[in-house]
């Protein structure tokens, strides 16, 4: 069932001003629509819309999670430093880390990846390679100690990630689903809205091995990469030792271009070290042991907010696409004689068609409620008034052009939106 959403009782109302302090075009709009708010740098709460905007991404993921096999769980944030210590990676991402100690003087971490996590899983629930392959994936919390927490939502030091990890009897079958990530991947971006380049990097505190992230090219990226014009090749800056200008090290036809860009997602292949580390092995069909291969791969749902942000805006405010949008429609009541009657029967109605809807019932004036209309960046608003007669006024907020549609034809296009 629809609940009722009525602008009036939303929380919080919309600010007319940024913070002084935001630089990126997704602090600005997203504190402004009232979609976040900064407890502190790097520490943002979801607020309403901005859940339910997340709420969207998460399920695009988990649906394409789902598609390649991979079982959704939840694991603990809180880990004892015993099963960071047997990887090293105590000592060795030290610098990301927040580590507490409890009234007993344990030492503990607060989760900044789960590899361990699900190594250790994996040690306690497989023996053979009849358990072989294994892939699960969940939505947590993550803490990394960023020494410049910055551009909004896009760099945290508590964030929202889905990370899945897949462990494997070989090579092969590893390097087989990481492809099969790769194309889900593509999937998920394609599914939001974004047109991604693939582009290799390096492993950081993960691997020695290089990786591939997915970046969205904008002006508002905090990376810079390196890509062909003609190929699939694409290299980090951290990685790349050319310049822009320069003939593509892959094909050796094309020019490679430089540009910004935000990472929404990576893969990883990880191979038999974390395991070898940590003695998570399994017996083959002659019962010989062999350490498990493993793989590991993130997508930053709340980094996507901030993302769909900067590549989809105006100055006017935000434009969600529909498939990720807090509401499908927002309707707007112009309080004249009759109007009332007239919105409660269309809201009413698109409630009963299913249709996702958030109505403004303020009595204030049509320029601040289409002012806000456009700063919150639903893709369509409907107006009601006294004006619109038997009819009601139809604009996409991507489009400056307004018509006057019977419910019939506004259904119609709704349908056709999504």
């Amino acid at each position: 069932m629809i609940s009722e959403m009525l602008q009036s009782t939303l929380f919080p109302k919309t600010k007319k001003e940024a913070p002084k302090d935001a630089q990126s075009i997704n602090h600005r709009l997203l504190v402004r629509g009232g979609l976040i708010d900064q407890l502190m740098a790097g520490s943002w709460t979801l607020l309403p819309l901005g859940w339910r905007v997340v709420s969207k991404i998460n399920q695009i993921i988990r649906e394409e999670m789902n598609a390649i096999g991979a079982q959704e769980l939840l694991m603990p944030l809180l880990h004892p430093k015993a099963i960071w210590n047997e990887t090293g990676r105590w000592d060795v991402a030290h610098e990301i880390m927040y580590k507490l100690k409890d009234v007993r003087e344990r030492e503990f971490v607060l989760s900044f990846t789960h590899e361990e996590i699900v190594m250790d899983l994996l040690r306690k629930h497989i023996s053979s390679y009849q358990d072989l392959p294994i892939a699960v994936y969940h939505f947590s919390t993550k803490f990394r100690n960023e020494l410049r927490a910055r551009s909004g939502i896009l760099r945290g030091r508590e964030f929202l990630m889905k990370d899945l990890y897949s462990a494997h009897t070989d090579e092969k079958d590893l390097q087989h689903y990481y492809e099969m990530v790769k194309e889900a991947y593509g999937k998920i971006f394609t599914r939001l809205g974004f047109t991604t380049k693939i582009i290799e990097a390096a492993g950081g505190v993960f691997t020695q091995q290089h990786t591939h992230e997915f970046q969205v090219i904008t002006p508002g990226g905090e990376d810079t990469i390196y890509y062909c014009d003609r190929c699939t090749w694409g290299q980090n800056k951290e990685i790349y030792s050319g310049k822009a200008g320069d003939r593509c090290p892959q094909c050796k036809t094309g020019s490679v271009i430089s540009a910004k860009a935000i990472e929404v997602g990576n893969i990883f292949p990880l191979g038999t070290r974390y395991a070898e580390k940590m003695g998570v092995n399994f017996t083959d069909s002659r019962g010989i042991k062999h350490p498990v291969w493993f793989g590991s791969y993130g997508i930053g749902p709340t980094r996507v907010l901030g993302a769909l942000v900067e590549v989809s805006h105006d100055d006017r405010g935000i434009i969600w696409y529909p498939q990720v949008a807090p509401f499908e429609v927002h309707l707007v009541e112009l309080k004249t004689k009759d109007a009332g009657l007239k919105t409660e029967e269309i809201y009413g109605r698109l409630q009963d068609d299913g249709i996702d809807v958030l109505l403004d019932d303020r009595d204030v004036s049509a320029g601040e409620k289409f002012a806000d209309a456009d700063l919150i960046g639903i893709p369509v608003r409907l107006v009601v008034s006294q004006k619109t007669g038997d009819r009601v006024e139809w604009k996409r907020r991507d489009s400056e052009k307004a018509e006057l549609l019977s419910y019939a034809d506004v259904i119609d296009r709704l349908k056709k939106l999504t």
